[in-house]
């Protein structure tokens, strides 16, 4: 019963995939080969097709596009070359690539002369969708190359060699070139170009695998050595073709990763109660990962708020990237911030200024407390050493040069009056003596007589004083 089962199963899935309808390799070559040839209306038609594709890429329409790849003829060569690889046909090989180098030429020179002529020169959407191919584009040339194949080996092609035009897309890259060349932006030149060649070396190989599955034979004279050389650079071509495609879809996974647990990271941890997120920023500069974000509504405190967001960051696989959080108009608070500043300075030197005027008056209090003070410390000691000194006062007094170059002079002078005269011995044991006592290098005694003591000061205004100064 299981043997009956599996061989009524088996029975069934090989008549929906027997390839009972192709056609002869002879009827399926002639149309490939008359698709290979790029002569009179072939080349006005591609010229054509690009002037149209170059109009969609210009104006962002996909209808557009889509019909310039129905119109192109490109799909010829390409295929052409995949048949001849497959069959040993040499010169069919050379043929197509010489039709496929000179279409591509003229197809990036038409672009080229149409984005010097028009007034819109800004990449949009579809332009930028040809400049970063991935291992996804690898794998759409493969398998458009594999229908394109199977189509035209069956009787029923249908749709097919159309729709593997516009799945593969050979028209938009080479107009995206032509676009980095008359805008000099050599990324999306070699960025389209590399697409480009991705698509017709995968449709080529595609179209090889399938000929030899569809078991086309080759021309009997063959040079086995020099088909194995031929298949060598093929397989060559197809994985030095797709190294970069993995690199560059590696990149863009990382990426896309990076930009969703960003989103991610925003919408879940950027909830406050007066504050919204307005907008926000993912991006990677020199290697380091960047999150802008955008508040507003009630000012969080800066510092606090990176340093809790920042906290979060390694629960979202985003460890090592930077917040930059900006909240209001940032000119204006910047301007605030200057302004404050300059206040600041401001204030602080007139409270400088202020303070050195404070202790200067500080200063001259203490000289003046201090100076009133020595009497009262020394008189007990000068009753016992020098019992004819009767009063004493210590003064600093600031002399004026009033007959040569009026400058200032500061000195220290006792005051002193004398119940009997002191001889020069006396006095200059005295002098030592103050001082020793009171710490100044030099000190200038004074006698004033009793007169000047005993009567007031407003009698004293109108009389002359006389003194007597030492001057040893």
């Amino acid at each position: 019963m299981n043997v009956k089962f599996t061989n009524r199963l088996t029975d069934f899935f090989v008549n929906f995939f027997t390839l009972d309808d192709l056609v002869p390799q002879a009827e399926a070559e002639a149309a490939i080969r008359d698709g290979v040839s790029f002569r009179g209306t072939n080349i006005l038609i591609l010229i054509v097709a690009i002037f149209i594709a170059s109009l969609g890429l210009n104006t962002n329409s996909t209808a557009v596009i889509i019909g310039a790849m129905l119109i192109s003829p490109l799909m010829g060569p390409i295929i052409g070359i995949g048949l001849g690889v497959g069959v040993h046909d040499f010169e069919l090989i050379k043929r197509c690539v010489r039709n496929l180098v000179m279409a591509a030429g003229f197809s990036m020179l038409a672009s080229m002369l149409y984005f010097l002529i028009s007034p819109v020169n800004e990449g949009h959407s579809e332009l930028l969708a040809r400049t970063s191919p991935t291992i996804y584009d690898v794998l759409i040339g493969f398998f458009g190359g594999t229908a394109g194949i199977i189509g035209l080996g069956s009787r029923s092609k249908g749709n097919v060699i159309p729709g593997v035009a516009i799945a593969t897309a050979l028209m938009p890259p080479l107009c995206t070139a032509g676009y980095g060349l008359a805008t000099w932006q050599l990324h999306y030149f070699l960025g389209a170009t590399y697409l480009f060649i991705i698509n017709s070396i995968y449709i080529a190989f595609a179209t090889f695998i399938g000929v030899k599955l569809l078991k086309y034979k080759g021309a009997d004279t063959v040079d086995n050595q020099r088909a194995r050389r031929v298949r060598r650079i093929v397989y060559g071509l197809a994985i030095l073709t797709m190294l970069p495609s993995i690199w560059l879809t590696y990149n863009m996974l990382r990426s896309n990763k990076f930009n969703m647990n960003a989103n991610r990271f925003v919408t879940e941890e950027c909830n406050f109660p007066a504050t919204q997120v307005l907008s926000k920023d993912a991006y990677t500069k020199d290697g380091q990962h960047y999150i802008r974000i955008a508040l507003i509504g009630k000012i969080l405190p800066a510092d606090s708020l990176n340093m809790a967001l920042s906290s979060r960051l390694g629960f979202y696989g985003l460890a090592g990237t930077k917040l930059i959080i900006v909240q209001g108009d940032e000119s204006s608070r910047t301007d605030m911030t200057q302004s404050a500043d300059d206040i600041f300075r401001l204030t602080q030197s007139t409270i400088t200024r202020q303070q050195e005027e404070i202790d200067s008056l500080r200063r001259l209090t203490r000289q003046g407390e201090s100076a009133r003070a020595i009497g009262k410390t020394i008189a007990p000691e000068l009753k016992v050493l020098f019992p004819q000194i009767e009063d004493i006062a210590v003064t600093e007094p600031v002399f004026a040069r009033v007959t040569q170059d009026e400058s200032l002079d500061t000195v220290s002078v006792a005051l002193v009056r004398y119940s009997s005269p002191m001889s020069k011995a006396q006095i200059d044991k005295f002098r030592e003596y103050l001082s020793a006592r009171l710490k100044l290098p030099d000190v200038r005694i004074v006698e004033v007589s009793a007169s000047l003591l005993d009567k007031p000061a407003a009698q004293q205004n109108k009389k002359q004083v006389t003194t007597s100064a030492s001057t040893e």
